[in-house]
């Protein structure tokens, strides 16, 4: 296998397998990863998902390094994303909507796509802020809730730490704020679960498919 992919809360690597089975995939990536795939012979690298506070992040260095010696790096979905924006100067590959709205400016905010998860697992506890962000701003778009309300349901999951984040403990807090009566925040989760945006997982799939587009067209 000449294509490695880091992936975890984002997408499993089950369901990453479906997409492309001949790339390797390992956990979030961490500093010093890259560089051990350089030396293992990995040709390309797909980065998704990245170890933020758990352990020590990889650098922007140590991508520019192995981008030098040739390897081509896709990034996207949030640690990727990241990184991308800045490095794809560089010659890094950004995809995905976030790496677009970081690029543009539109977010700015590491805190944007943090989450923590499952040591084991890798499944996500938290929701992150960019799904929130999505989510809410469709339901206003279809007319679901009012666009003041949903400037205030995004505010407020923007003050909330990022290993708090939940529509449950959003909705909690926009009950106990008085935005939302108990019936309405009822009928609202209810919506919220019919309507969820998962973001960052529709961004990981891209990176994976474009690892996939990569390897095929080098005949890897």
């Amino acid at each position: 296998m000449k294509a490695v992919i880091f992936t975890g809360p984002s997408l499993s690597h089950e369901e990453a397998k479906k997409i492309f089975a001949e790339a390797e995939y390992r956990a979030p990536i961490k500093r010093g990863d890259a560089l051990k795939a350089l030396k293992e012979g990995k040709k390309v690298l797909g980065i998704i998902d990245g170890f933020f506070h758990q352990d020590v992040a990889i650098s922007p260095r140590e991508i520019l390094e192995v981008l030098r010696e040739g390897m081509i790096v896709v990034g996207g979905s949030s640690m990727g994303a990241l990184r991308a924006v800045e490095l794809c100067e560089f010659g890094m590959i950004g995809v995905g909507e976030i790496f677009r709205m970081f690029r543009n400016g539109e977010l700015d905010s590491d805190d944007e796509v943090a989450v923590i998860f499952n040591p084991e697992t890798f499944e996500a506890i938290s929701e992150p802020l960019v799904n929130i962000r999505a989510t809410i701003s469709a339901l206003v778009s279809k007319g679901l809730i009012r666009a003041e309300l949903g400037k205030d349901l995004i505010r407020m999951a923007k003050k909330m730490h990022y290993s708090r984040r939940s529509y449950e403990s959003l909705i909690a807090e926009a009950v106990e704020a008085e935005l939302l009566s108990e019936n309405d925040a009822e009928w609202l989760l209810r919506v919220i679960k019919e309507n969820a945006i998962n973001l960052k997982k529709l961004d990981a799939i891209k990176v994976v498919e474009k690892v996939k587009e990569i390897c095929s067209a080098e005949k890897l």
